[in-house]
């Protein structure tokens, strides 16, 4: 796969030779060779299964005569009857309301077994699963440009997604178990869609069966990423076939929802000054615009085929135009302030991030510079970005003060990434329904390493992660200003309205939170919908900037609506207290863990716990938690021979106010 020669976030560790196991089968008479079984649902809830058998004969055809197949799903079968000159064989079954397949947060995810037997010319048989839907993505002009919108059994579905690149270098390494467990990640951030990269590899049946079983949408990629590919023999036969059985083997899987021709290569040929070393050579355009699309239409035509990611779905058009289809942002990495998203106004976005190193103990169990420091001789090998500390450095902006120390420059750029990534996603959804998705880059790493990734590669959630379920939410409330003023923009991502009674409050940062101002909003948002409410003026001019903040929360804890907070200044000229005085923490053996308890004395912002730093192995439930004078969190932190008070210390229990403290 591409990504073995090295990327920005991973290792060059190329290889070759044999990987999968490899088997002889011997035979007579027929053989079921390959199961397309399509499985799409009619608007009456009649599930439609499609199944396409591709066979093969062992050549004495004349003494064979006919074979039998006999497929079925769900209660009902059919028969086919097939000879010797029957290559492919085709059953439609119709299955009357049938248990459909949903989405995650759309419903449930229906699976049903699909048997299929070969008799009378040698016994073969499969057995795969299906799940009855249809997927549309809708790429239509509007007024706004072209939209990019997945459609499940009629229903629009709002996107929540990241991509997904090999869980490990050593790939050899990799099980059922430890892909589980990151699409698990995924699924309890919140998020309904992972997109199979194209510089990786086409993913074992494991994930796509979890896929399946957790409603994870598939965005496939074929393997084409951030170069030109000739079109000539022998590279050309090569693409057919491995293309071919790609779609033939992944098609059945419930989860596909769009297979996507390249990453990045047609935006690479526009802007990225492809033209002069090609010098007139195929770069494989003609695989993405011709070859490609065939391969899909012919063999799985019920899913999407996109040319590209970005792309902006018709002629004449910058692939990476927000306002068209499909936007890779990023420049906000590479160059400009996380800010720098609120000027985005994208249609979806498929791609954009920022960087932040794994866990400490991660980080060291393969860093052992002496003295530990950004810059160290074995740290710069486990930071593949070009630039990539000065791009963090430079990240902190105004946002974080510059960190004196290693354990504070750990920090600050995890805290860093995870705002940064979250300022984006608010944004993006507070556009809705403009936007209709966002896609981050990325969920998982391949070995341990400063990168983009919301989990690390020995699995520890980064604050990002955290920061990714509270975006990710369902319902989700943001402060976002607008033409009028600071206003509260709510995102009802779910099949019920809400109806609430919001507090508004404007607060003072220090020690008792003195409440300034105070009203209440009574909001409705319809399912699946979004309303903006312009905050009222007492709550939105602060007579101290540097001392205020606003907070709005739902009076109804039932609601599952986390509080919004906006901030006047950034964190370099906010007054936040001493974590001395402002947070008292407590500890307590629980079963299988320890409960730590922390209490606000004034504002304390994104309260993090690392038990990583005590125990390797220790997990905790929540992070990056922010609490106004006279609140309180508990923590939940599961491991063995966990010490309480470690969990309290100076070094494992951090928050923004301790940055700002110095």
């Amino acid at each position: 796969m591409a990504c073995n020669f090295g990327w920005d976030w991973g290792i060059d560790i190329a290889g070759a030779g044999i990987w999968k196991g490899i088997r002889i089968e011997s035979w007579s008479g027929a053989r079921i060779a390959s199961v397309r079984p399509l499985a799409t649902l009619d608007p009456d809830g009649t599930g439609v299964l499609e199944t396409h058998v591709e066979l093969e004969w062992d050549g004495g055809t004349a003494a064979l005569g006919t074979a039998e197949l006999s497929i079925s799903v769900a209660g009902h079968r059919s028969l086919v009857s097939v000879g010797s000159a029957d290559g492919v064989a085709t059953s439609v079954l119709r299955v009357p309301d049938v248990a459909p397949w949903w989405p995650r947060g759309h419903g449930e995810q229906a699976l049903h077994e699909v048997h299929v037997e070969l008799s009378n010319a040698g016994t073969d048989s499969r057995a795969l699963r299906v799940g009855f839907r249809t997927i549309e993505v809708r790429t239509d002009p509007d007024a706004d440009g072209t939209s990019f919108k997945f459609r499940v059994n009629g229903a629009d579905v709002y996107i929540r997604g990241s991509n997904w690149i090999p869980d490990d270098a050593l790939v050899t390494r990799i099980t059922r178990e430890s892909i589980e467990a990151s699409i698990r990640d995924a699924a309890e951030s919140g998020m309904n869609l992972l997109r199979v990269w194209g510089g990786g590899m086409y993913e074992s049946e494991d994930f796509y069966d979890v896929c399946d079983e957790l409603g994870i949408l598939v965005w496939q990629d074929f393997l084409f990423a951030c170069a030109a590919y000739a079109e000539e023999e022998p590279l050309r036969s090569e693409v057919i076939a491995e293309a071919r059985e790609a779609v033939t083997r992944l098609s059945a899987h419930a989860s596909l929802a769009l297979w996507n021709g390249c990453n990045e290569n047609i935006w690479g040929w526009v802007e990225w000054n492809w033209q002069v070393p090609l010098a007139g050579r195929t770069w494989g355009e003609g695989y993405y615009r011709e070859i490609l699309p065939e391969i899909v239409g012919e063999l799985d035509p019920r899913t999407r085929y996109s040319a590209g990611s970005p792309f902006s779905y018709g002629d004449h058009m910058h692939p990476n135009d927000p306002r068209h289809g499909t936007t890779h942002i990023w420049d906000v990495w590479n160059e400009k302030d996380y800010s720098h998203y609120a000027t985005y106004k994208p249609r979806f976005a498929s791609e954009f991030g920022f960087q932040g190193p794994p866990a400490w103990s991660t980080l060291t169990s393969v860093v052992h510079d002496e003295p530990l420091a950004p810059y160290g001789e074995q740290m710069l090998v486990h930071q593949k970005a070009d630039q990539g500390n000065l791009k963090l450095e430079r990240g902190l902006g105004e946002h974080l003060p510059q960190p004196e120390s290693i354990e504070d420059w750990h920090w600050a750029t995890q805290l860093n990434q995870a705002r940064a990534v979250a300022f984006g996603i608010e944004h993006f959804r507070s556009l809705f329904p403009l936007n209709q998705g966002t896609v981050t880059w990325q969920l998982n790493d391949s070995w341990p390493v400063v990168s983009w990734a919301a989990v690390d590669s020995h699995g520890i959630r980064k604050p990002l992660w955290h920061a990714l379920k509270h975006v990710y939410a369902p319902r989700l409330a943001t402060i976002q200003p607008r033409e009028g003023g600071l206003s509260v923009v709510l995102h009802n991502d779910t099949d019920e309205p809400l109806t609430a009674a919001l507090q508004l409050q404007r607060l003072a940062t220090g020690m008792g939170g003195a409440v300034l101002a105070q009203e209440l909003l009574s909001v409705c948002i319809p399912a699946r919908d979004a309303a903006t409410y312009l905050l009222p003026a007492q709550i939105t001019q602060p007579g101290d900037a540097t001392a205020e903040f606003i907070q709005v929360c739902a009076l109804d804890a039932g609601l599952e609506l986390a509080p919004a907070f906006g901030y006047f200044v950034e964190d370099t000229e906010l007054a936040l207290a001493d974590p001395a005085a402002a947070l008292s923490a407590s500890a307590q053996l629980i079963e299988g863990g320890v409960a730590v308890t922390v209490q606000a004395h004034a504002l304390v912002k994104d309260i993090a716990l690392f038990p990583d730093r005590v125990d390797a192995a220790a997990r905790v439930d929540s992070s990056l938690i922010t609490l106004v004078a006279g609140s309180e969190h508990t923590f939940q932190v599961m491991g063995e021979k966990l010490d309480p008070e470690a969990l309290c210390s100076a070094a494992v229990l951090r928050c923004a106010n301790d940055l700002v403290q110095g």
